[in-house]
């Protein structure tokens, strides 16, 4: 097999940016996309190795992402690591929420996704490897409050990342999902501002209850997110399959 290539979903910040380069240490060629071509081309021109590319797309234009997709398989090959990850819905109550939330959030994610691995999968299944990881949310455990939306779409995207992963695995492609917990990106920073002015707290006083729920005390970064994801992408997790991966200091309540 040539070398690894990865397409990486919101790769311009956060956990996404973590994960491009965490693979990229580990000898992976990254194809980052994102909406943010500056960011793109400093986290590309700053990430070790050659070959790396960026996309410059808006998952919400699906269309316009099955082209750009398409066009970069008939470039370079097959893509045999696919991490999805997108934004999460935004927060609030469910019975507040408008139809068109759910639209929006079950194709940004979902069928994202979806269309992601019909491109992607025939190229895995031709050298019997491939990886896909889903970065999604401890929600699909437990529903967390004020956040109806999301709560809704990650379970959908943690059911269809568990029928995928069982069509799959003859083929040698493992399907799996990495829930963080609280950890310290741009949507964190939203959420607990979000908090905050639903609560009539300090944002301060948020960090201190989040900490108190949390049985490690402390946030997760994303480059502790990235090392989970990096080692589901590798030969060694070859079983693990269908799986819902936690990395949120021991906060969820559910075996």
């Amino acid at each position: 097999m040539s070398k690894l290539k990865a397409l990486v979903c919101g790769a311009s910040q956060g956990i996404g940016e973590a994960v491009a380069k965490n693979l990229a240490s580990a000898g992976v060629q990254v194809i980052a996309l994102a909406r943010s071509q500056d960011k793109l081309e400093r986290l590309i021109s700053g990430l070790p190795g050659e070959g790396h590319k960026a996309i410059v797309q808006d998952v919400g234009d699906l269309p316009g992402l099955k082209t750009q997709v398409h066009r970069l398989i008939t470039d370079v090959g097959p893509v045999q690591i696919l991490v999805n990850n997108s934004g999460g819905p935004k927060a609030g109550p469910l019975l507040e929420a408008e139809d068109a939330e759910f639209l929006k959030g079950f194709s940004e994610h979902v069928l994202v996704s979806h269309n992601l691995a019909k491109l992607l999968v025939p190229g895995m299944k031709a050298q019997n490897f491939g990886r896909i990881i889903n970065i999604i949310s401890t929600s699909v455990k437990v529903p967390i409050p004020n956040l109806g939306v999301s709560n809704t779409i990650r379970a959908a995207m943690g059911s269809w990342a568990k029928t995928l992963s069982q069509e799959l695995a003859p083929y040698g492609i493992t399907v799996n999902n990495v829930l963080p917990g609280y950890t310290l990106t741009p949507r964190f920073e939203a959420l607990r501002k979000a908090t905050s002015e639903r609560l009539k707290i300090s944002e301060a006083e948020v960090e201190k209850l989040w900490k108190a729920q949390t049985p490690s005390g402390r946030f997760c970064t994303p480059e502790e997110v990235a090392s989970a994801i990096g080692f589901l992408a590798s030969g060694s997790a070859e079983s693990i399959t269908g799986i819902n991966l936690p990395v949120d200091g021991g906060r969820t309540q559910t075996l």
